[in-house]
C-alpha cells in the first residue's frame, strides 16, 4: 500500500515550485483569515456596546494606519502575480529541443501520435530528462488534459491548437485525466502516462509496432489534396511557397505581420481568406473544411514543419 498524501507525486521538473506557489497562496490566505478573524473577534469583545445608554467616542482614523494595511496586502498580492507570471511562461514556452508529441482528445478517449509513426491510446510513454512538448487538439468537444503529477492542466477547444510542456523527473506510471466534463462517459476518459529512463525509452519505440511517421503521412495528404499543384516549395508559384515557412514572420496584405505557428496553419488550410500573404491573390486556394480530420491536420502541419530549416529564422 503506498503512502497515504494529500497530493499528487512530484515528477515533473516544474511540479516543485508550482506547489511552492500554492503553499504560500494557502499560508497567505490562512494567515490573513485568522489575523482578520481575531481582530473582528477582539474588536466585538472590547469595543461592545455594555449598556443602552452608552455612546462611543467618535473616531477620526488614522492616515498612517490605513496606508499600512493597504499597502502591506498590495505587496504581498504582486508577489502573487510575480511569481505566478514568471511560472506562466516557464510552463508555457517549450524548450527548442523538446521532443514532440500530438496527443488529440476524442469522445472518449486520448489519441497519441508520436513523430516516428508509433500511435497509442490513452497511453503516453516518456523519457526521464528530457523536455516534453505536447500540441493537443479536440475532434468534437472541450476536453482538459490533465496529468496531477506533472502539475499539467489545460482545456483542449475544438478548432484550437495549445502546445504544452513538461520534462519527466521520476519514472513511473501515472494518471492522465480529461478534467471538463465532455459527456454521457466523461468519467472513462482517462489513462495512463509511463515514464522511463532514456535508454528503456529508446528500447521501447524500437520494439513498438510503427506505422509511418507523421511527416510521412503529412506527405501523402499533401499529395492527395493537390497541394504540390501550387505550394511549390521554394518557388513563386500561384500560393506561397511552404519551404523555411513555419517559425517565421509572414508579411499579410492588410500590412500586418504574424507568426507561421501550428494555428496560422490550421488557420489557412480550413479558411485560406482569412490571412492572405502580401502579393498573393484572394479565392485562390479552397477550403479543407470538412475533407481533413484533426489527426489528417497535425500530420499536415508536421509535414510542412519538417520543410523548414530549425537554425534559419528571418528576421
Amino acid at each position: 500500500m503506498g503512502e497515504l498524501s494529500p497530493f499528487p507525486v512530484r515528477a515533473s521538473a516544474a511540479a516543485g515550485e508550482v506547489d511552492a506557489l500554492y503553499f504560500f497562496i494557502v499560508a497567505v490566505s490562512t494567515i490573513m483569515t485568522a489575523l482578520i478573524f481575531f481582530v473582528v473577534l477582539s474588536f466585538a469583545i472590547k469595543y461592545r456596546r455594555r449598556s443602552p445608554d452608552e455612546r462611543p467616542r467618535p473616531i477620526h482614523g488614522s492616515i498612517p494606519l490605513e496606508i499600512t494595511w493597504s499597502v502591506i496586502p498590495f505587496g504581498i498580492m504582486l508577489i502573487m502575480f510575480g511569481w505566478g507570471t514568471k511560472l506562466y511562461f516557464e510552463l508555457y514556452t517549450p524548450p527548442k529541443n523538446a521532443l514532440d508529441v500530438y496527443v488529440t482528445g476524442k469522445q472518449w478517449m486520448w489519441k497519441v501520435n508520436y513523430p516516428e509513426g508509433q500511435r497509442e491510446i490513452n497511453e503516453l510513454h516518456v523519457p526521464t530528462g528530457r523536455a516534453i512538448r505536447v500540441t493537443l487538439a479536440s475532434e468534437d468537444v472541450i476536453h482538459s488534459f490533465f496529468i496531477p503529477a506533472f502539475r499539467t492542466k489545460h482545456d483542449v477547444i475544438p478548432g484550437q491548437y495549445v502546445a504544452i510542456w513538461f520534462q519527466p523527473t521520476k519514472p513511473g506510471r501515472y494518471h492522465l485525466f480529461c478534467a471538463e466534463y465532455c459527456g454521457t462517459q466523461h468519467s472513462t476518459m482517462g489513462g495512463w502516462v509511463t515514464v522511463m529512463e532514456p535508454a528503456d525509452y529508446e528500447a521501447w519505440l524500437a520494439g513498438t509496432e510503427r506505422g509511418a511517421s507523421m511527416v510521412e503521412e503529412g506527405a501523402k495528404l499533401f499529395q492527395q489534396f493537390g497541394c504540390a499543384n501550387c505550394h511549390v516549395l521554394n518557388l513563386t508559384a500561384r500560393c506561397p511557397p511552404l519551404g523555411n515557412v513555419y517559425g517565421n514572420p509572414v508579411k499579410l496584405e492588410d500590412g500586418r505581420t504574424v507568426i507561421a505557428d501550428e494555428a496560422y496553419l490550421r488557420e489557412s488550410i480550413l479558411n485560406p481568406n482569412a490571412k492572405i500573404v502580401a502579393g498573393y491573390k484572394r479565392d485562390v486556394m479552397p477550403s479543407f473544411q470538412g475533407q481533413v480530420s484533426e489527426e489528417g491536420l497535425l500530420q499536415l502541419i508536421a509535414y510542412i514543419k519538417s520543410l523548414s530549416n530549425p537554425n534559419e529564422r528571418r528576421p
